[in-house]
């Protein structure tokens, strides 16, 4: 049985674009550039030919990942997150109690995470130690380069 994904709604639109493009863009692309190679002559000895055979493989097997993905994804309802406790889809504003700076993230699936606008993983260290708690509550929490405390100031969606 397939693994279920879970999308917010953007990230599932985001999703179906490229697949859209990979099937609509790519895919006659690559279809071009071995009907020239093809042209060429002698397959045997067509180095274009064999890239971009590889190159369709490749492009194949990212269509057939993503399609399995989609058929077995689903949409999260923000409208029915609770915000007593962290949850993922839900934003969090901690205090780094080591440095004193106050940091804002979005709890997200690990297929949306972009932490340059403020999206972690659910599966990352800092997600999980918050995953449950709950605003005032002060977590230590385990990462790479050593232990961080946090103090929980506000959970929002």
């Amino acid at each position: 049985m397939s693994d279920i994904h879970y999308f917010t709604a953007d990230g599932l639109k985001k999703l179906q674009e490229e697949l859209n493009h990979l099937k609509n863009i790519e895919r006659p692309a690559i279809t071009r550039q071995i009907a020239e190679a093809r042209d060429k002559g002698d397959l045997s000895e067509n180095a274009e030919y064999d890239a971009a055979k590889d190159a369709q493989g490749l492009l194949e097997l990212k269509i057939s990942k993503l399609e399995a993905m989609l058929s077995n994804s689903r949409v999260l309802d923000e409208s029915q997150i609770d915000t007593s406790r962290i949850t993922v889809l839900c934003t969090v504003k901690i205090l780094n109690l080591d440095n004193n700076k106050t940091l804002t993230y979005t709890l997200v699936t690990e297929k949306e995470a972009d932490i340059k606008a403020g999206k972690i993983s659910v599966v990352s260290p800092i997600a999980k130690g918050l995953l449950g708690k709950t605003i005032g509550e002060t977590v230590e929490i385990e990462v790479p380069s050593g232990k961080m405390n946090f103090k929980i100031l506000e959970i929002s969606r």
